[in-house]
């Protein structure tokens, strides 16, 4: 049988659901003649934390009212000292997490490169993330932009959407702030990570969305 292509949009570390589209993907092709949308996760982030669940964006340029940009090409403004204030909220959330210092140091370096481009520094961080939960990140880009899904696909980029995201619910696990806030539903690849360590890559096979 042909192999099935799964359709994805590069986010920002990417959360639960979105890992588990990767890690079980046959072929992996990633979006990128889209045109940009606010309040997405290509620029967003959610994780635990002493106060519940919290929200980490990555600030950008927006362009001349009316003027529609190409994911591809927005660029992060850096006025703002995002990457310093997200690595700060993460020590801060998962210090006390079992896993934390176990990717301290593979982590931090990515907070403290300049980013310019919001798609470079998406496909940055996912790369990071596959070689620290122990996978390949092979993928193609698409040379279009198809609003129905193409033939052969699997069309997962709704999984991009914070507001109005498909209904998905990701199995418990352990989570840092669990007893204050209870169990945090289908937060960042990270909070995986810091809690789980390398038993994330068997949750996420075993995840069905």
């Amino acid at each position: 049988m042909p192999e099935v292509t799964s359709l994805i949009h590069p986010a920002y570390f990417g959360n639960i659901a979105l890992w588990s589209v990767i890690v079980k993907a046959e072929d992996l092709r990633i979006e990128r003649c889209d045109n940009y949308q606010k309040q997405t996760y290509r620029n967003r982030l959610y994780i635990a934390h002493s106060n519940g669940k919290l929200g980490l964006n990555i600030p950008i340029r927006h362009s001349k009212k009316g003027e529609r940009q190409k994911t591809a090409t927005v660029t992060i403004e850096n006025n703002f000292h995002w990457q310093r204030d997200h690595w700060r909220s993460l020590e801060a959330g998962y210090r006390s997490s079992p896993f934390f210092e176990f990717y301290e140091d593979e982590l931090e370096p990515f907070f403290k490169e300049r980013k310019e481009i919001l798609f470079e520094n998406n496909l940055q961080s996912m790369e990071l993330i596959a070689d620290l939960i122990g996978i390949p990140f092979e993928y193609s880009f698409t040379e279009q932009y198809d609003l129905e899904t193409p033939p052969g696909t699997k069309d997962y980029r709704p999984l991009i959407r914070s507001k109005k995201v498909p209904e998905i619910t990701t199995p418990h696990y352990h989570q840092v702030h669990e007893v204050a806030h209870g169990y945090l539903n289908n937060l960042s690849v990270l909070d995986l990570l810091f809690n789980l360590g390398p038993e994330s890559i068997s949750y996420l096979e075993k995840l069905e969305l």
